[in-house]
């Protein structure tokens, strides 16, 4: 059994992808005669956090560059200041963001292919393979009977199994988005 301070530490984030490294900080939130605290947006790769970094000193960080952030001793970066919501990102950030998404999802095929292996109902009229962008009441039970045969292998495994079906690689980004957005009462992908 998990220990509460377990539970803690699996929730944290070890690894983060740069989004955007500003050297000079946020430039509308200076406050005359205050010096610039340099910072990083970065996407967590395991839980999806969209996260705030100071850096270091002298740190430089390349776009979508891995840095560590767990608990051991980081390289490049002083602290975690926290998750921060999709409206603060800097428009850097948010174009490297779905680009990030994508080569998360393609590199961790099976993560998120588990996720069609053993969707369940949420409700008994809402299945949790609904909540995907594009995904309806036909695509839903077609794709059941397709996993009821067979678990999928692979995304295209699935595209050949279930016609007519929206990219389900597209479909999981997308859906991160939207949850990334905070609006969403269920979460698929993104903890925390």
């Amino acid at each position: 059994m998990e220990t509460h301070d377990e539970a803690s530490r699996n929730s944290k984030e070890e690894v983060a992808i740069v989004l955007d490294y500003l050297p000079n900080g946020y430039p509308f939130e200076q406050k005359p005669g205050q010096r610039a605290q340099p910072m990083v947006q970065a996407l967590g790769k395991e839980h999806l956090s969209i996260l705030e970094l100071v850096p270091k000193r002298d740190m430089f960080f390349q776009p979508q560059e891995e840095i560590y952030i767990g608990e051991g001793k980081r390289d490049k970066v002083h602290h975690v200041v926290g998750k921060i919501s999709m409206d603060r990102l800097t428009p850097t950030a948010t174009t490297a963001l779905e680009e990030v998404l994508h080569t998360i999802v393609k590199k961790n095929e099976q993560r998120f292919l588990k996720f069609f292996n053993i969707a369940q109902p949420l409700t008994t009229r809402m299945h949790s393979l609904e909540l995907l962008p594009g995904f309806g009441k036909k695509h839903m039970w077609q794709l059941i009977e397709a996993r009821d045969k067979d678990q999928f292998k692979t995304f295209a495994d699935l595209r050949e199994r279930v016609h007519l079906m929206p990219d389900p690689e597209k479909a999981v980004v997308k859906r991160i988005l939207l949850e990334l957005e905070g609006n969403e009462k269920h979460k698929l992908f993104v903890k925390g």
